[in-house]
C-alpha cells in the first residue's frame, strides 16, 4: 500500500475539512440573494442636490391607497376614491412639469394626462376554462412624459401598475407599492435638470387588474396613445419581501435593457417556468402582448407570498428596501429605453421571442445567445470527454476484472442516475406517509425552508441506499461520470431550445478545473484531492442555493392556494430532491471514496434522522398568525327561492378543515347540521363570482338558523331579463338582448347553457351547445350591462317547448357586504355583515389567528328567459 493510502482521511475528518465550504457558500448565496438596498428617505440627494428615489415617499403613497382609502375592489366606492386620488397625483406631476418648463424654457419636456373611461368585453381563458369579461365605464389614468415633439412621441415605452385591489386585500404590495414606484420614477425624471427623453414614457395607472385585466384591455384596445407603445414594463407584487423578480422577458432587446439595472434578479429558468404555464398566474402583461403585440418585461415582488391577496398585505409588512430595489431597477430601465441608444425604434417593426440565456452568477448578470450557448455547451461536453479520458485512472486490479474506460463510466453513469432517481423516490415515499398515512400534509407550510429538513434527509437516504445496490464504483470514475452527465444534459437541453440547461453548465464546468487541479496535486491511484471537491462543489452550492431560495419562495406559499386535490406534498418533496441533487452533486463520488461500510452506516444514520424528522413534522401545525390558512365565506341570499345559506371553502389540502366545518356548523348553522362538501364544477353557481379560481376550492354549504334578521324578506332589484326578443323559425334561432340590472351589486356573473350562434362578446362563440360564463365589472354607480345573443333553438320534447328558452344562473356581491373591507360602514351591509363580524371574531378566538377569512355577501338566483 502506498504512502498516500496510509494518509487517507476518514469520512469525519474529510467532511469537517469541507464543512466551511458547505456552510459559507450557501450563506454567501443566501445573503446575496436576499440583499436589498438601503431605503432612502429624502427626496433630494444632499450630496448632489439632485432628486433621488425615496422609499419613504413610495410607501407613503402605498399606505394612503391601502389604509387611507382601503380595499379598492373594482365597483366599490373605495375603488372610485382610488381613481380620483390617482388622477390628482398625475395632474399634480403634470403641473410640476409645466412649472419646470416655464422656469427653463429651453428644456424639452412635456407631461400629458388622460383620464380614460370606457366599456368593452374580452375573452379570458385560464386554467383550461373559457370565460368572458364584460366591463362598463372602467377607468385608467395615463401620464405621458416626452420631449414634446412628434418624433419623441412616435416610440414609447409603457410602464404599468394597477391601482385596484382584490376582494380580501387592501393591496399595499399588490399593487399600491408599484403605483408608488411609478410616481417616484416620474417625479425623479421630471425634476432631473439635464434629462430630456429621446423617446416617450407612458405611465399607465390602470384601475382594473384584479377583475381579470379589464383596465389593461381598455387601454390596449381603445386609447389613442396605445399605438405608439413599442415595449411594456409591468410592475407587480405577489409578496412583500425580497428583491423583485424578472419572470417574463420576451425579446433579446428587453433582456439587454434589463441588464442595465443596478440589482438584477432574474434568469432564463424563471422565464421558462412561467412561460410553461406550470404556475397558474397571470398579469396585465398578457393584454399588452395580445392586443398591442409588444415585447417587454414582467417583474414582481414574490418573497413572503403568504400575504398575497390577504388582509395583512399592509405597508407594515413590506420589508425595508423592497420598494427601493424595485424603483432603482425600474428607473434604470426607463433611462435606457428613453435614451438615444434605445431599442424602441427597431421594435416598431415587431419582435421575435428571445433566443437568449441570462442569469446572475457571483454578482454578474450574464447574457448570451442560444447559438453561443449551443456552441459553448456542446464544446464543453467534448472537452469533458477528453478530460475524462486523459485523467482516467485504471482501478486496482482487484476491481478491474477486465473493465475499460467505457465500462467503468457506464457503471459510474448508472450510479449517478440511480442516486438521482432514488433521492426523488425516497422523498416522495415520505411525502406519501405524511399525506396519506399520517394525515399531516403541509406541516412545513409556515416556514419556506423547513421542508428541506423533512425531505432532505429522506432524499439523501435514498441516494446513498441506491449505491449499496449499484456496488463499488471507483471514486474518480464517479466524479468524471457526473461531469459527463451534466455536461451532456446541458448541451441536450439547450439543443432542444431551452436555455435552462445553463444551470447544468454552471455546475459541471468547474469539474474540469477540479480534475485538472487533482492531476497536479495527486498521483495516479490516489484519492481525489479535497481541494478538487471544494472547487467542484463551489458553483453548485452557490447557484443551487439561489435556485432553492427562488423556487421555494414561490412554491411553498403557493401550496396554500392550489386546492385540496393538488399533490402539494409530492410537489415540494420533488423540488427538494431535485434541488438537493443539484446543490450536492459530488455526494456520489465522495461516498464511494469511503467504501461500503461507510455507506451502510450513513444509510442507517440518515434513516434514523428521516424518522425523527417525520415524527417532529407530524406534530407541527401548518399555519400560524403570519402564515395563515385561507378561508372563503359567502352569505348567499337566493332571490329566486328566498333561501339563505352560508358557504365556506378552503383552498389547501391541510388536515383539519372538515373538523373546522363541523365547528362552524355547530356555531352558525341550524341545530344538528352535518357538514358535507358540495360538488365544485361549472354548474355550481354559488361561487361564480370567483370563477374559474373557484375550481381550487373545497366548499361546504350550511342552512342559516331562523334568527330574527333572517326572517326579513330578501330585497334586491337584481334582475336578469330578455329584451328585443325575436324568434326566426326558418333559421331555427332566437335573438335577444340579455339585460342585467344590478343596483348595489358588483362583480355580477351569469352562467347558462346554450348553442350560441352569434353574440356581442366576440366573433367566435363555440359552435356547440355549451356552458357559458360571463363576468362583469363596472365603475361605482353603474348598475346595468347587456349581451346581444343569437342562439339555436333546441329540439322540443314533451316537457320543453321549442322557444329557445335559456336558463340563467346569476350572482353578484353586495357592494356594502364585504368584510373586513367594508367594516367602517358595516351598518349598511345588513344581515350579512352582522354575521361576518360575529364569524370573524369567533374564528380569531377559535384558531388563534391562524386563519384569514374572506367574507362576501352575495345575492343570486336562477331565471328562465
Amino acid at each position: 500500500m502506498n504512502k498516500a493510502a496510509h494518509q487517507r482521511w476518514g469520512p469525519v475528518r474529510s467532511l469537517l475539512c469541507l464543512a466551511p465550504l458547505f456552510l459559507l457558500a450557501p450563506f454567501y448565496s443566501y445573503r446575496s440573494h436576499y440583499a436589498l438596498p438601503e431605503a432612502a428617505v429624502d427626496l433630494v440627494d444632499p450630496a448632489t442636490s439632485l432628486p433621488r428615489l425615496s422609499e419613504a415617499q413610495i410607501l407613503a403613497h402605498a399606505k394612503y391607497l391601502s389604509e387611507g382609502i382601503g380595499y379598492r375592489t373594482v365597483g366599490t366606492r373605495e375603488h372610485a376614491l382610488g381613481d380620483a386620488w390617482m388622477l390628482q397625483q398625475a395632474e399634480a406631476l403634470s403641473a410640476e412639469c409645466e412649472a419646470i418648463v416655464r422656469a427653463h424654457p429651453g428644456r424639452k419636456l412635456q407631461c400629458e394626462v388622460w383620464h380614460q373611461q370606457g366599456s368593452g368585453s374580452h375573452r379570458f381563458d385560464i386554467m383550461g376554462k373559457r370565460l368572458y369579461k364584460n366591463y362598463v365605464n372602467l377607468t385608467n389614468i395615463i401620464l405621458r412624459v416626452s420631449d414634446g415633439t412628434e418624433e419623441g412621441k412616435e416610440h414609447a415605452v409603457l410602464v404599468n401598475a394597477h391601482v385596484d385591489s382584490t376582494l380580501p386585500s387592501p393591496g399595499a404590495a399588490d399593487d399600491a407599492l408599484s403605483v408608488g414606484v411609478m410616481l417616484e420614477c416620474a417625479r425623479v425624471l421630471v425634476h432631473t435638470p439635464d434629462w430630456e427623453p429621446t423617446h416617450a414614457i407612458v405611465f399607465l395607472f390602470n384601475n382594473a387588474e384584479e377583475s381579470l385585466q379589464d383596465g389593461s384591455h381598455l387601454f390596449s384596445t381603445q386609447h389613442p396613445v396605445a399605438k405608439t407603445v413599442r415595449a411594456a414594463v409591468n410592475l407587480e407584487a405577489a409578496g412583500t419581501t425580497g428583491p423583485e423578480l424578472l419572470f417574463q422577458a420576451t425579446s433579446e432587446q428587453m433582456i439587454k435593457a434589463y441588464s442595465k439595472v443596478p440589482r438584477p434578479y432574474g434568469s432564463v429558468v424563471a422565464n421558462e417556468i412561467f412561460s410553461s404555464g406550470i404556475i397558474l398566474s397571470d398579469t396585465d402583461f398578457r393584454q399588452f402582448e395580445l392586443y398591442l403585440n409588444v415585447t417587454g418585461l414582467d417583474m414582481a415582488v414574490v418573497g413572503n407570498s403568504y400575504l398575497y391577496h390577504m388582509r395583512k398585505d399592509l405597508v407594515e409588512n413590506i420589508e425595508p428596501g423592497v420598494a427601493q430595489h424595485m424603483a432603482d431597477n425600474a428607473l434604470a430601465i426607463l433611462l435606457h429605453l428613453t435614451s438615444p441608444g434605445s431599442p424602441l425604434p427597431e421594435l416598431a417593426a415587431g419582435y421575435t421571442r428571445p433566443q437568449t440565456v441570462f442569469y446572475e452568477y457571483f454578482g454578474h448578470f450574464l447574457v448570451y445567445s442560444f447559438t453561443t450557448a449551443k456552441l459553448l455547451y456542446s464544446g464543453f461536453f467534448v472537452v469533458a470527454l477528453v478530460i475524462a479520458r486523459l485523467t482516467y485512472v485504471n482501478p486496482a486490479p482487484a476491481l478491474k476484472k477486465g473493465t475499460s474506460f467505457l465500462g467503468d463510466h457506464a457503471k459510474g453513469i448508472f450510479a449517478v442516475l440511480a442516486a438521482f432517481l432514488a433521492a426523488a423516490v425516497s422523498a416522495n415515499i415520505v411525502a406519501f406517509l405524511m399525506d396519506k398515512v399520517l394525515g399531516k400534509s403541509l406541516s412545513w407550510f409556515s416556514s419556506v425552508f423547513s421542508c428541506i429538513a423533512l425531505y432532505g434527509p429522506a432524499a439523501l437516504t435514498g441516494a446513498l441506499a441506491s449505491q449499496l445496490l449499484v456496488g463499488r464504483v471507483h471514486e474518480h470514475t464517479a466524479f468524471t461520470s457526473l461531469m459527463l452527465i451534466q455536461s451532456f444534459l446541458a448541451a441536450l437541453i439547450q439543443l432542444i431550445g431551452l436555455g435552462s440547461g445553463g444551470v447544468l453548465f454552471l455546475s459541471s464546468a468547474p469539474f474540469c478545473l477540479a480534475l485538472l487541479i487533482n492531476k497536479v496535486l495527486t498521483k495516479p491511484g490516489d484519492d481525489i484531492s479535497l481541494w478538487s471537491y471544494a472547487v467542484g462543489q463551489l458553483s453548485a452550492l452557490v447557484t443551487g442555493t439561489t435556485l432553492f431560495c427562488a423556487v421555494l419562495d414561490v412554491f411553498v406559499p403557493l401550496t396554500g392556494r392550489m386546492g385540496e386535490d393538488a399533490p402539494a406534498e409530492h410537489i415540494i418533496a420533488t423540488i427538494v430532491a431535485i434541488n438537493g441533487a443539484y446543490i450536492l452533486p459530488l455526494t456520489v463520488p465522495l461516498v464511494h471514496r469511503f467504501g461500503r461500510r461507510f455507506l451502510v452506516r450513513a444509510v442507517i444514520v440518515l434513516s434514523m434522522v428521516t424518522g425523527l424528522m417525520i415524527a417532529i413534522f407530524a406534530m407541527r401545525s401548518p399555519f400560524d398568525a403570519m402564515h395563515q390558512k385561507r378561508l372563503f365565506v359567502i352569505h348567499m341570499e337566493n332571490i329566486t327561492s328566498a333561501e339563505q345559506h352560508l358557504h365556506v371553502a378552503s383552498a389547501d389540502g391541510a388536515p383539519g378543515f372538515h373538523e373546522l366545518a363541523v365547528k362552524i356548523a355547530n356555531e352558525f348553522s341550524v341545530p344538528g347540521a352535518t357538514p358535507t362538501t358540495v360538488v365544485m364544477d361549472d354548474w355550481n353557481s354559488d361561487w361564480d363570482t370567483m370563477y374559474p379560481f373557484s375550481a381550487f376550492l373545497t366548499p361546504y354549504k350550511f342552512d342559516l338558523p331562523l334568527r330574527a334578521e333572517h326572517q326579513d324578506p330578501i330585497e334586491s332589484a337584481f334582475t336578469v331579463t330578455a329584451v328585443n326578443d325575436k324568434i326566426d323559425e326558418v333559421a331555427g334561432t332566437r335573438s335577444f338582448t340579455l339585460l342585467v340590472n344590478h343596483p348595489g351589486i358588483i362583480w355580477t356573473a351569469v352562467a347558462f347553457d346554450a348553442h350560441v350562434v352569434k353574440w356581442s362578446l366576440d366573433n367566435n362563440p363555440p359552435d356547440e351547445y355549451a356552458r357559458h360564463h360571463v363576468k362583469e365589472s363596472s365603475f361605482y354607480g353603474h348598475d346595468s350591462w347587456s349581451i346581444d345573443l343569437v342562439v339555436k333553438l333546441q329540439p322540443s320534447s314533451e316537457s320543453t317547448a321549442n322557444d329557445g328558452s335559456v336558463k340563467v344562473n346569476f350572482v353578484g356581491i353586495h357592494e356594502k357586504a364585504m368584510w373586513p373591507g367594508k367594516k367602517a360602514e358595516k351598518e349598511l351591509g345588513g344581515r350579512a355583515m352582522k354575521l361576518f363580524e360575529e364569524f370573524d371574531g369567533w374564528l380569531e378566538r377559535e384558531t388563534g389567528g391562524t386563519i384569514d377569512g374572506m367574507f362576501i355577501g352575495c345575492v343570486g338566483g336562477v331565471v328562465v328567459i
